[in-house]
């Protein structure tokens, strides 16, 4: 489980809005960027409640200097690997089950 109130009450929270295909919007707290070969990701911690124990992870794609695309990742190796290095990175402001 991931437990973030420590880490809010030191930054203020960046919100992004997501669609999925069907059009429905759901929002996120941006947590931090991860590079592994090559790629760029996303960390993603939903903001409903009930939904903040599991972080989203998404495939940065850029489409020009100022827009980008998110795409989900099927690859479980590179999803894991993403999120070590995101635990590794922040193991002293969350709390990881």
């Amino acid at each position: 489980m991931l437990n973030n109130e420590d880490f809010a009450e030191e930054y203020e929270a960046e919100i992004i809005t997501l669609e999925d295909d069907l059009g429905n919007e759901k929002d996120f707290e941006f947590l931090d960027t991860v590079e592994y070969e090559g790629e760029e990701y996303i960390i993603l911690l939903p903001v409903e409640e009930e939904e903040q124990s599991e972080v989203m992870i998404l495939r940065v794609d850029s489409l020009n200097d100022e827009d980008e695309i998110y795409s989900g990742v099927d690859d479980e190796e590179t999803l894991q690997a993403v999120f070590d290095i995101f635990k590794d990175r922040y193991r002293d402001d969350f709390d990881f089950e």
